[in-house]
């Protein structure tokens, strides 16, 4: 469970990042990227820990309201399972063209661009 909602915070951030302050910014990418306690993220910013802990909290939630109105993670994610059945189809027909295994190619990289822009 705590490695899934690692993992889903980590992906709303990379989407959301924009729209958080650069405070939220710092302490999210600390505590979900690089690993710190809370402790550790406290005595960096000379906070308490407790300080950290509610920011955190808020901001977990602030990317969770962004995801339910926006819904970018979750169209990122239903577009990447469409992408693979539509490689697995080509694939599999026998005869794959060319030409379509190229434009699924094509669409994923920009898929990973605009992720990597936060798009």
């Amino acid at each position: 469970m705590m490695l899934e909602k690692t993992v889903r915070m980590n992906a709303l951030f990379d989407f959301y990042q924009p729209l958080l302050t650069e405070k939220q910014q710092k302490y999210m990418e600390l505590y979900y990227l690089d690993d710190f306690s809370l402790g550790e993220i406290a005595d960096e910013f000379h906070v308490s820990r407790q300080a950290v802990y509610d920011n955190v909290k808020r901001t977990e939630m602030t990317l969770e309201e962004y995801e339910e109105k926006l819904g970018l993670y979750r169209k990122y994610k239903e577009r990447t399972e469409l992408y693979r059945l539509l490689r697995n189809t080509v694939e599999e027909s026998g005869a794959p063209s060319s030409g379509l295994i190229e434009a699924i190619n094509a669409l994923e990289k920009l898929e990973e661009e605009g992720q990597a822009d936060g798009i």
